[in-house]
């Protein structure tokens, strides 16, 4: 993953992380695990406990102390979402702090890595790889694409690494988290979007945040897009079953609310409407290829049992 630490003792290297969601935690963990000195920022001060961890309570949005938190980092993973899955706080709220990001680490000499969506992609119709256009506007979608747009733009190395939809220890807010997880390993029926049998790539979070680590490591693959290392598609019905095989669970009872249903309660409910928006997803293939990108970084995706089983406990072990 990145440089050899010799005799047990920690590299010299720093990075830093900034946000502890599914993506920034893992990321600090393996890069901890690893030997690497690893500096986390949140609003919070939250992260992994470990000796190579070191937390600090820093808000991106406001930049004074970035350039202090990021000196002397080798790289910059930056993974904060939104504080809410809406197109108008995407806008409000991310442009600027990667902007933030973008010109502290400039300053410091370090790359900055992100984890990216399949939003921005304009052809989603067909398989997508990591030269299919990403031109796609509006809503959340738009946002995604302009981000993308202001981070070709900067004079600061970056590498955005895109994965489809979450799996895996600690991913709650997902298609294929918590919602999905609970129910089908405690042997109850459950709900999916749009149609249960239609193919639909999902990314397992620790081959994302590997992916993210080698590419901040080899300057030869910075300023472009990657694909996470990602198994072939599955239906929901599919990784459903393989969650609950994982825990000795029943085959799941699986049924889909249409496309119309949700679209007449986004009428209601402003959450309603924001998920409706991606039903596009789910309503017909949408697979990404990542042979490119597992060439490129040498890593190939967990095995689906491998990656299903590991989900599963870290559930089983209460979520933490």
């Amino acid at each position: 993953m990145s440089e050899p630490v010799a005799s047990g003792r920690p590299s010299s290297r720093l990075y830093v992380v900034t946000g502890a969601g599914p993506v920034g935690w893992t990321v600090a963990e393996q890069l901890a695990a690893a030997g690497h000195r690893v500096r986390v920022l949140t609003r919070s001060g939250s992260g992994p406990a470990h000796p190579l961890v070191e937390r600090l309570s820093i808000d991106v949005s406001e930049p004074s102390r970035l350039g202090e938190a990021f000196h002397g980092a080798t790289a910059v993973f930056h993974c904060i979402h939104g504080s809410r899955y809406n197109a108008d706080v995407w806008a409000r709220e991310l442009p600027a702090a990667e902007q933030n990001v973008l010109a502290a680490a400039g300053a410091a000499d370090a790359v900055v890595v992100f984890p990216e969506s399949l939003y921005s992609y304009s052809a989603p119709e067909r398989p997508m790889t990591e030269e299919g256009p990403r031109e796609a506007q509006g809503g959340k979608r738009g946002v995604r694409t302009a981000l993308l747009k202001a981070r070709a733009a900067s004079t600061t190395d970056t590498v955005s690494v895109v994965a489809s939809d979450f799996f895996g220890p600690r991913v709650r807010n997902s298609h294929a988290g918590e919602r999905m997880v609970r129910p089908v390993t405690a042997g109850r029926r459950m709900q999916v979007i749009g149609r249960a049998d239609q193919p639909h790539s999902f990314t397992y979070v620790p081959d994302l945040a590997a992916a993210m680590i080698a590419a901040a490591d080899r300057p030869q693959v910075w300023n472009r897009m990657w694909h996470a290392p990602t198994g072939p598609a599955l239906t929901q019905r599919e990784i459903a079953g393989a969650f609950a095989k994982a825990a000795g669970a029943r085959a799941p009872r699986v049924t889909a609310v249409p496309g119309w249903a949700l679209r007449a309660m986004g009428m209601f409910s402003p959450d309603m409407r924001e998920l409706a928006e991606t039903l596009y997803q789910f309503q017909r293939p949408f697979v990404m290829e990542s042979a490119a990108s597992q060439t490129a970084l040498g890593l190939t995706p967990t095995p689906l049992h491998e990656a299903a089983a590991a989900t599963v406990a870290w559930w089983g072990d209460g979520g933490r």
